[in-house]
């Protein structure tokens, strides 16, 4: 079967090639019924600004919302239609103002009054977003809750610290689960910081001087004169109080801050789920062992090898947490616009910022299943810790022994009973007994104290605790 007869389903973006999206709540609130909807509903919402102010009769605005449904249009068709104009507006406008003439003939001349094509589409676009945020950051949300969770409950379960990819000293499962939350808190903070004031309507006009909303203002009441001014402030307050959007200092069709803040903070977002991700895959191998994933009836299958469970939550949310900062790099280069409007830069956002919101999405979603699911097994950590004969803790040998034989020295010997432990494969206090140096200066029990790789946690429970002072409250 060739693409020209394949069924107008088949061409839908399934997310066959996105499985971290796919299904997902943001997958549908940013599909391309959803961005049709977000532009139907800034056309109306203008409609109504505009009536709210005189320049738009009541009933005119009534009219053109109430045809503002997505179901009252072919999404395939207008997508067809915008190879001819090169944005999906001018045939949205056209179409729109033959269902409302359809239904009230008198209410069409009023639809897209003084408007142009990227009032219309970056508007919808900032309310897609909005609305993606909101599933998004009820997600993060979940997922510092159960990490806080997973934080209080194993703050003082040891575990290697591993550096370089090697063991370092030990630290506690919950100051790494305590970690992960903080990260999800900083991102939800610059999704919050966007949502509450970046997201702002776009109104420009034109080229960025809103002529046509003001001659249209002044052509309603001839003999009333007109404010540019005052006018400017109303038709913002008003635009602004019916689409919940923020209000943007100028016009900015060519001026991107917006999409690039966005931009920004959904990739710390997905590189913040990101690394709680590979930190999981880390752990999960078989020969780490110190948490996995969930077990779900037929998840995580191999194709070849009966036996294997892969770790599939992790390695969407990672493949996602890899595509996101690139997208958002593309983003933040549409910076570069040309002229008051731009031949396309802006077009060459919408898809990016849409598939952007949808990873980060996905990705959201699915760190809630594998926060809510992860299995901690504190054997295997215990199991680990004790691989290098509590080596571990050679750090600390040479802090206890630098008062009394100073820090170069200290370092020799503690470098030197590393190194015995490692070659003989007995454990570090055993090897620190046998040094001349240290004879008389500590007993055999003492020595197996300072290596006890649990007795050397440092700060790590109390680490726990101040970051559970911040955010939402956990619950053990």
């Amino acid at each position: 079967m060739t693409p020209e007869t394949l069924p107008p389903e088949a061409e839908a973006d399934t997310g066959l090639l996105s499985p971290v999206r796919a299904g997902t709540p943001v997958e549908a609130a940013v599909g391309d019924r959803a961005w049709l909807q977000a532009m139907l509903d800034a056309e109306a919402a203008l409609a109504r600004a505009q009536a709210g102010l005189g320049v738009v009769p009541k009933w005119a605005a009534e009219a053109i919302t109430a045809a503002a449904r997505v179901s009252n249009f072919d999404v395939r068709a207008l997508a067809l239609a915008s190879r001819e104009t090169a944005n999906p507006v001018v045939g949205l406008v056209r179409a729109l103002t033959a269902v409302v003439a359809a239904q009230h003939p008198e209410a069409a001349e009023y639809v897209h009054s003084g408007s142009t094509s990227q009032d219309i589409l970056d508007t919808g676009a900032m309310l897609v977003s909005a609305r993606a945020l909101r599933i998004i950051r009820a997600d993060l949300h979940r997922v510092a809750e159960v990490l806080g969770q997973l934080a209080a409950t194993h703050r003082s379960t040891p575990m290697a610290g591993r550096t370089l990819a090697l063991q370092a000293v030990p630290t506690t499962f919950g100051l790494k689960a305590a970690g992960w939350r903080q990260l999800v808190l900083d991102a939800d903070r610059r999704l919050a910081l966007v949502e509450e004031s970046g997201l702002p309507v776009s109104l420009g006009g034109a080229a960025g001087t809103l002529a046509g909303y003001l001659e249209y203002a002044r052509a309603a009441d001839p003999a009333t004169e007109v404010d540019p001014g005052g006018y400017l402030d109303s038709l913002l307050a008003a635009f602004t109080a019916e689409t919940g959007l923020a209000t943007p200092v100028l016009p900015w069709h060519a001026l991107r801050t917006p999409i690039a803040d966005l931009a920004a903070a959904l990739a710390f977002t997905a590189g913040a789920l990101g690394k709680i991700a590979v930190d999981v895959q880390t752990l999960t191998r078989t020969e780490v062992g110190e948490v996995f994933e969930q077990p779900v009836t037929g998840r995580g299958a191999s194709s070849a090898m009966p036996h294997k469970q892969n770790p599939v939550l992790s390695t969407l949310i990672r493949s996602a947490a890899l595509q996101v900062p690139v997208i958002a790099a593309g983003l933040t280069q549409c910076l570069i616009s040309e002229d008051e409007r731009s031949g396309g830069v802006w077009h060459a956002e919408w898809s990016l910022l849409r598939e952007a919101l949808r990873l980060t999405g996905g990705a959201a979603h699915t760190a809630v299943e594998l926060a809510d699911g992860l299995q901690v097994r504190p054997e295997r950590m215990a199991a680990n810790l004790a691989l290098t004969g509590s080596q571990v803790v050679s750090e600390r040998i040479s802090a206890v022994l630098t008062p009394r034989f100073g820090r170069a020295a200290a370092r020799a010997l503690s470098t030197r009973a590393a190194a015995t432990a490692a070659t003989t494969g007995r454990n570090l206090a055993e090897a620190l007994a046998e040094l001349p140096e240290l004879e008389g200066v500590f007993t055999a029990a003492e020595l197996t104290g300072l290596c006890r790789p649990e007795g050397y946690l440092g700060m790590a429970e109390p680490l726990v605790d101040r970051a559970l002072r911040t955010g939402p409250a956990a619950t053990g």
